[in-house]
């Protein structure tokens, strides 16, 4: 099976631990030697930061030392970085879109200006200054870059939205309020972005702009819209796209992150089988779509976790437990 390396690995033990209960061989790369991802995978590597001018040779030596076949990158921290790096980054295959599509996601107002062109639905949104007077309150003062929902802030009327504007640290935008119900709908696809699976889940219960509570959805309606977004934007590997459903019947997009989800246990446990499809694609192989295979249902509810770690005989951090903690549920289709 493959080798692969997961890029700014962070906390995400779901998925390292994931792609390993897949039969890889996994590798994590971190710039903090407490990321608890880096305790999980097979191998770990301390790496520069993002932007240090020595980050992407760093990974390509991992790479090479490692015979990785597939580099996926957990956060939006260094992907627009590791896609443009294919070819330093080769043989092995870059599990993201193109450094263009990164750059235009990434920027929220420029990701309306996409979605806009290419019929796309997408709430109304100006540049500070631009909001014109018909302009239905309340509205948001959105970050343009960023994650997490900070730097959002509510504008109830004119006042509001010219403190807010004035305020902010960051550079935003001005967004009309979605008045439906929000989803996300989990996605991948293939390198030639052909979608293969649109999941679409319930957002139950969020914190800090992070799904903690939701339930995977069998909805037609919403994964035909999924993979026609994913399709457009030219998503290669996995995307979370969020969206509502408003009282008209529309579907405005908010937000695309090209990556795996915070909620990726819940498509997981739906069945999503998307490590193993990013394998067969390392493999050079060419899944057919399944759209809409999956279990509906599945509830998840997220938790805090820990590890605990002590310096061994060479001074390396290492598990204090003699085991690290295994899933107790069964992934999907086992008994």
């Amino acid at each position: 099976m493959p080798t692969v390396m997961f890029t700014c690995a962070g906390q995400r033990v779901d998925i390292v631990s994931a792609f390993a209960r897949a039969g890889a061989t996994t590798v994590a790369a971190d710039l903090d030697p407490l990321a608890p991802a880096l305790y999980h995978a097979d191998h770990k590597a301390l790496v520069p930061r993002v932007d240090d001018p020595g980050y992407v040779s760093a990974l390509a030596a991992l790479v090479a030392e490692h015979d990785v076949a597939l580099v996926v990158p957990l956060t939006d921290l260094d992907q627009e970085i590791v896609s443009a790096a294919r070819s330093a980054l080769a043989p092995a295959l870059v599990l993201a879109p193109a450094p263009d599509v990164c750059r235009t996601m990434g920027d929220k107002y420029l990701a309306h200006a996409f979605f806009e062109a290419r019929g796309i639905p997408s709430p109304r949104t100006w540049l500070p200054g631009e909001v014109p007077a018909d302009a239905r309150y309340p509205l948001l003062v959105k970050v343009r870059e960023g994650f997490g929902s900070r730097h959002i802030y509510h504008a109830e009327d004119p006042e509001q939205l010219a403190f807010h504007v004035r305020t902010t640290p960051v550079e935003s935008m001005v967004q009309e309020r979605c008045l439906g119900v929000e989803f996300s709908i989990d996605v991948f696809c293939d390198t030639d972005a052909r979608c293969l699976n649109a999941i679409p889940r319930s957002m139950i219960q969020s914190k800090g702009g992070e799904s903690i509570k939701g339930e995977s959805l069998q909805d037609p309606e919403l994964i035909e819209h999924g993979a026609r977004v994913a399709e457009t934007i030219g998503i290669v590997g996995p995307a979370n796209i969020q969206c509502f459903r408003e009282p008209d019947g529309s579907l405005p997009v908010t937000d695309v992150n090209p990556r795996f989800g915070g909620a990726f246990p819940l498509p997981l446990a739906a069945g999503s089988r998307y490590p193993e499809l990013a394998l067969a694609l390392a493999r050079g192989e060419r899944p057919e779509p399944r759209l809409g295979e999956f279990r509906a249902g599945v509830v998840m509810t997220r938790f805090f976790s820990d590890l605990c770690l002590v310096t061994d005989g060479d001074g390396e951090l290492v598990p204090f437990a003699e085991e690290l903690p295994e899933p107790i549920a069964a992934e999907p289709g086992e008994t």
